[in-house]
């Protein structure tokens, strides 16, 4: 039984934050890489473009998740806290946050990708969607010219030790035949 139709099977076709029953798909919630039913949650095309930031988000359409906070699914329930985390300048956010109960493992997952102010923090990944972090090793997938440098990093050549651009997840920083270049994630995969 693949992940989607189990979780179809839980939340009874209905998007597990809206209720919604058309366009429905798994989204996977962070940290994680492999979709199984505890890590994934089945979202409408709404929710899924807000929380892609396909769509600016609309704070009117999460006022769904005062239902959705009472949920017993813990993947439900970290969603819905770092949605309502993100909202708290709206005022009511915060007043679901207070009423909100949350087992400790369940509260630690939610703030694993939350910074101090309640920005979400950047998230690198390969070309495969495995997250990458600092002091990795990472291989060329591609040809790419370096410009200004005069050759091409070739497909295959390792990249050791590499820096994670702070503010930008598209990016890392590593040496290729001895240059410090930044490169696209797009581009790599973690060894």
């Amino acid at each position: 039984m693949s992940v989607t139709s189990e979780l179809e099977a839980r939340s009874q076709s209905q998007c597990e934050l809206c209720k919604a029953t058309e366009s429905l798909s798994a989204f996977l919630v962070s940290p994680g890489e492999n979709e199984t039913i505890d890590n994934s949650i089945l979202v409408c095309g709404k929710c899924d473009a807000q929380l892609n930031e396909n769509e600016t988000a609309d704070p009117n359409h999460w006022r769904c998740l005062n239902g959705t906070i009472w949920s017993e699914v813990s993947a439900v329930k970290v969603q819905a806290y770092r949605l309502l985390h993100g909202l708290r300048a709206e005022g009511w956010p915060q007043d679901l946050l207070d009423m909100m109960y949350m087992e400790e493992s369940e509260l630690k997952w939610a703030q694993a990708t939350l910074l101090q102010d309640g920005e979400v923090a950047i998230v690198h990944k390969d070309s495969n969607g495995v997250t990458l972090a600092n002091g990795d090793t990472v291989v060329l997938i591609k040809d790419l010219d370096v410009k200004g440098g005069g050759f091409t990093a070739k497909r295959g050549a390792a990249v050791r030790n590499i820096s994670l651009v702070a503010d930008n997840a598209e990016q890392i920083e590593g040496k290729v035949n001895g240059q410090q270049l930044v490169l696209l994630t797009k581009f790599l995969k973690k060894s």
